[in-house]
């Protein structure tokens, strides 16, 4: 059947709504965690709700990763960039997409109120997967495409289910489309799913290490005492973590990796000085700063703080923020940076009057 203009009858967010009207009762997402903790797995998958049909893909996060899919505890340092909120990603087979949709357009059709401009976009909606029903550079399919089953998948929306904007989270509305096994989806669909994508999720659900910033003294220090400070290299190195997607004809992964950089000291008072003055201690041969050891008490420490009054009955919140350079490699050689991630620990530090003793 010849590809039709769509513009004399109704719009294809008209469809998408006709559609999304009768998914009210699934469920538009579903976490299955398989995993905890580091080296965890979870699975994230789509269904349909109010908005439309969405992706059952499920994607996989490997690695260091916040359990049961949720956001891990990187904070990026750039406050313009966030994670997708929606993609486009492989759904269903032709056949078990013309089960899944006929159903839902047949239920559509029967349900009170279809009828003027909704019952017509059901009709349309139908048209469009069973006689080739299309419109500008969405053409049509004859029978939903039964008779190339097996050789590629269509494709739908995936909310984001830690995006907190439920507008950006339902903004990926163009009806399923069908992809060839191989090929890329039609650039059209600026959203479709790729290893950057993929990136930016594992980004996301990553988990880095909160070990404390070991201190000399270590509990109580003494106000014009410098406080030597320092992270040892065991406890830190680089953190990845893996978000793929596998299904029949079509398989990407990305792994994002975390390296850390530097320590910034906030002492918790301003009467209080740093070592260096920044506040900010660099990464020297895997470690930061320098361990504490006798003999070094004349030395001014390379990390570390000098309180100039006493906490009194109370604690000074030391703040530890450590800055993570972070970058991706994925499927295809494809790779490249993504904004530093930052994350910070407090902890609390007692500072003392120092006593003289007097003879």
């Amino acid at each position: 059947m010849p590809v039709r203009s769509l513009r004399t009858t109704v719009s294809v967010a008209t469809l998408t709504l006709a559609i999304g009207a009768l998914l009210l009762t699934t469920p538009a997402y579903a976490g299955k965690p398989v995993g905890s903790d580091k080296g965890a797995e979870t699975e994230q998958s789509g269904g349909a709700d109010e908005s439309g049909i969405h992706s059952t893909v499920r994607i996989q996060y490997s690695g260091s990763v916040a359990p049961n899919g949720g956001s891990g505890n990187v904070t990026a340092s750039d406050v313009t960039w966030s994670p997708p909120p929606c993609w486009y990603a492989p759904y269903l087979g032709a056949k078990d997409f013309k089960k899944e949709m006929s159903a839902k357009i047949k239920d559509a059709a029967s349900a009170p109120g279809m009828t003027g401009t909704p019952g017509a976009a059901i009709g349309q909606t139908k048209a469009h997967y069973e006689d080739g029903f299309g419109w500008e550079d969405h053409p049509g399919y004859e029978d939903y495409n039964v008779a190339k089953d097996g050789e590629g998948m269509f494709w739908a929306g995936v909310e984001n289910p830690n995006e907190p904007d439920v507008l950006k989270r339902n903004s990926c509305t163009e009806l399923p489309f069908w992809v060839d096994n191989g090929e890329a989806p039609p650039p059209r669909y600026e959203r479709a799913i790729t290893p950057e994508i993929l990136a930016a999720l594992a980004y996301q659900h990553m988990e880095l290490p909160g070990t404390e910033v070991t201190l000399a003294p270590a509990e109580t220090t003494k106000v014009n005492l410098p406080t030597w400070a320092w992270l040892n290299k065991t406890d830190f190195h680089e953190v990845q973590a893996t978000a793929s997607i596998d299904v029949p004809g079509f398989a990407l992964s990305a792994t994002t990796t975390a390296k850390p950089v530097s320590l910034k000291l906030e002492p918790g008072t301003p009467d209080a000085e740093t070592y260096p003055a920044s506040g900010e201690c660099t990464f020297d041969d895997g470690s930061i700063g320098e361990p504490y050891a006798k003999g070094k008490a004349d030395r001014t420490p390379p990390c570390g703080i000098k309180y100039l009054r006493s906490s009194g009955d109370g604690t000074f919140d030391l703040q530890a923020t450590i800055t993570w350079e972070i970058a991706w490699t994925g499927t295809g050689g494809a790779g490249g940076d993504l904004p530093d991630g930052t994350f910070e620990n407090a902890q609390a530090v007692t500072v003392q009057e120092i006593q003289a003793v007097n003879r």
